[in-house]
């Protein structure tokens, strides 16, 4: 089965922040879910993890991206009013990216080895074996 090419665009910004496509699949599944636990259940991602995303995300913009209600009953998550222009802005950039870049990709797309495979046959078995390193011996 024969994939296209495709561009992925994350946003390394100077404060050290970035946005992802992972970042845009949570902010997704917190839209949908209303809880960062919800979320973490239907994406797959670990609720650490996500948790960790959420407060990146966060401490990245001057405006928070969520807020957060903690409370096993009443808590829950949502998406800030900045969290859906973040999410338009995004989806902007991502849409005029693959436009500027389809010609230049369909290219190299057409360059690939179709036979190309993640990891040669047999690249562990060809792999130098280590040798058993040599005790020193001590000098008094």
């Amino acid at each position: 089965m024969k994939r296209e090419a495709q561009i992925a665009l994350t946003i390394n910004f100077g404060n050290g922040g970035s946005l992802s496509p992972e970042d845009l699949l949570l902010i997704d599944f917190i839209r949908k879910e209303r809880s960062i636990l919800g979320a973490a259940r239907a994406s797959g991602i670990s609720y650490r993890k996500c948790w960790l995303m959420v407060d990146a995300l966060n401490r990245t913009f001057e405006t928070p991206v969520f807020e957060t209600h903690p409370g096993r009953r009443g808590g829950g998550a949502e998406i800030t009013p900045f969290g859906e222009r973040l999410i338009a802005l995004y989806r902007s950039m991502e849409r005029r990216t693959r436009t500027a870049t389809a010609a230049a990709l369909g290219e190299l797309q057409k360059a690939t080895d179709r036979h190309y495979q993640k990891r040669a046959s047999g690249a562990a078995e060809a792999a130098p074996k280590a040798e058993p390193r040599r005790a020193r011996s001590r000098r008094s």
